[in-house]
C-alpha cells in the first residue's frame, strides 16, 4: 500500500509502497481502512523537528478517518464497519488525567509512543507511526482508545478533520475559554485551527469576531464561516486596531493559533482588562515571551490550550451532530482533496497560504494504480 514517511529529509516525505506489519495487532488494536487523512501544519512541524528529533523512518499524519476492518480479541469500543475518526491524543479512559476530565492530557499517548517498535515495514526497516497514528497511509493499526466511532454519512473528508483541527480550534473557544453569547472575540491566524476556532466563536453565540491574518484569501474565509471582521496585521498596529473595534477597551477573548511570540504578544495586548488570551499555536521549545506581569493582577487570563481541552468521546459526537446541522461548517474547511501522492505539493500550498486544509484521500489507491 501507499504511505508517506519521514525518511531524514526535512523538507518533505517519501511516498512509496510500504507493508502494513498486520502480525503487530494487539488484544485492543484495531486495523482501518482510511478513507481521507487531512494535512495539519504539525505534521510540517514534526518534520523540521519543532517536537523533538523523529524515529527514520516514520509513517507521517495524525488526522483521519475510515471503517475498521479487524479487532484484536480485547477490543470492546468498536467494531467491525464502524466509522471511526482518529484522535492524535488517546483517550484511554482510565489514568490520572482521564478521570479528572482532562483526556487530552491522556497518560496513554506516552506509553504508545515509548511501545511503538513499527507499525510499517518499509525497504529502510520499520516505520512507527506519528502521533500513534500514521494516517497518511492506506490501512493503519492502532489502539482503539485512538479512535472515536461516529454515526453519519457526512464523508470521510470532512469527518477527517475533527480528527485534530477542527477539534482543537471549536473546542478552543467552546471548553478552554468556554466563550460567552454576545461577547468580543480576536483570532490571530486563520489557518484550519484558526478557522475552527472562529467557528467555535460564532456556535458560542460572539456578537463580533476579529479575524487576524496577512493572507487575504484566509481572511475572506474567515469572513465566511462568522467573522464579522478580517485585519491584515501588515498594513498597520493590530492591537491599535482591535481596541478601536471594541471601544478602546480590547477583545473579551484573544486566540492565538500561530505559536510565535510576536503574535502572542499581539494578543495578550489586544485582550481587555478581565479578558481571556488562549494559546492554541504549539511554540517552539525555549522560545520565551516577556510581558507585563502588572497586566495580570488586572485580572487578565492566560490560558495554555492543547487539543481544545477536548473530551473526544464526548465531544467528536457532538462536533458531527453540529456540522450535521450546519451549524459548523467543515465543506468550507477543505479547500484541496488530493492523494497520498500528492502530500508534498499539499504541504508547499500549506506554506504558501493557498489552502486552509488539504484533504488526502487514501481509498483504494493501490488497488487503482494497478487497474
Amino acid at each position: 500500500m501507499l504511505a508517506a514517511f519521514y525518511d531524514g529529509a526535512t523538507d518533505g516525505v517519501t511516498v512509496a509502497d510500504v507493508d502494513l506489519a498486520i502480525d503487530s495487532l494487539g488484544p485492543r488494536d484495531i486495523r482501518v481502512d482510511l478513507g481521507a487523512t487531512g494535512v495539519c501544519h504539525s505534521d510540517l512541524s514534526a518534520l523540521h523537528g519543532t517536537f523533538g528529533p523523529l524515529h527514520n523512518p516514520t509513517v507521517m499524519g495524525h488526522e483521519g478517518a475510515g471503517t475498521v476492518v479487524e479487532t484484536g480479541s480485547a477490543v470492546t469500543r468498536v467494531r467491525v464497519g464502524d466509522r471511526v475518526i482518529t484522535t492524535f491524543i488517546p483517550a484511554c479512559g482510565e489514568c490520572f488525567y482521564c478521570v479528572r476530565d482532562q483526556s487530552n492530557l491522556c497518560e496513554l499517548s506516552a506509553t504508545l509512543h515509548a511501545q511503538d517498535i513499527g507499525r510499517f515495514l518499509t525497504k529502510n526497516g520499520a516505520a512507527r507511526a506519528f502521533a500513534n497514528l500514521g494516517t497518511f497511509a492506506e490501512q493503519i493499526i492502532v489502539h482503539e482508545a485512538s479512535v472515536v466511532a461516529v454515526r453519519t454519512d457526512l464523508p470521510d473528508e470532512q469527518l477527517a478533520l475533527i480528527g485534530c483541527g477542527v477539534t482543537t480550534g471549536v473546542c478552543a473557544a467552546l471548553n478552554t475559554a468556554s466563550v460567552k453569547a454576545g461577547s468580543t472575540v480576536a483570532v490571530f491566524g486563520c489557518g484550519g485551527v484558526g478557522i475552527a476556532t472562529i467557528q467555535g466563536a460564532a456556535i458560542a453565540g460572539a456578537a463580533r469576531i476579529v479575524a487576524v491574518d496577512p493572507v487575504g484569501f484566509k481572511r475572506q474565509s474567515a469572513l465566511r464561516v462568522g467573522a464579522t471582521d478580517g485585519i491584515d496585521p501588515s498594513t498597520g498596529d493590530v492591537v491599535d486596531r482591535i481596541h478601536d473595534l471594541t471601544d478602546g477597551r480590547g477583545v473579551d477573548y484573544a486566540f492565538e493559533a500561530v505559536g510565535q511570540p510576536s503574535t502572542v504578544l499581539q494578543a495578550t495586548a489586544a485582550t481587555r482588562l478581565g479578558g481571556t488570551t488562549v494559546l492554541i499555536g504549539a511554540g517552539k521549545p525555549g522560545d520565551t515571551v516577556t510581558f507585563d506581569l502588572f497586566s495580570l493582577h488586572r485580572e487578565k487570563r492566560l490560558l495554555g490550550c492543547g487539543y481544545g481541552s477536548a473530551q473526544v468521546r464526548r465531544d467528536i459526537p457532538r462536533l458531527v451532530a453540529l456540522a450535521e446541522s450546519k451549524r459548523l461548517d467543515l465543506a468550507a474547511m477543505v479547500s484541496k482533496t488530493l492523494t497520498i501522492a500528492d502530500v508534498n505539493t499539499a504541504f508547499d500550498l500549506m506554506t504558501s497560504g493557498e489552502v486552509i486544509r488539504s484533504v488526502l484521500c487514501t481509498t483504494g489507491l493501490t488497488a487503482k494504480a494497478k487497474s
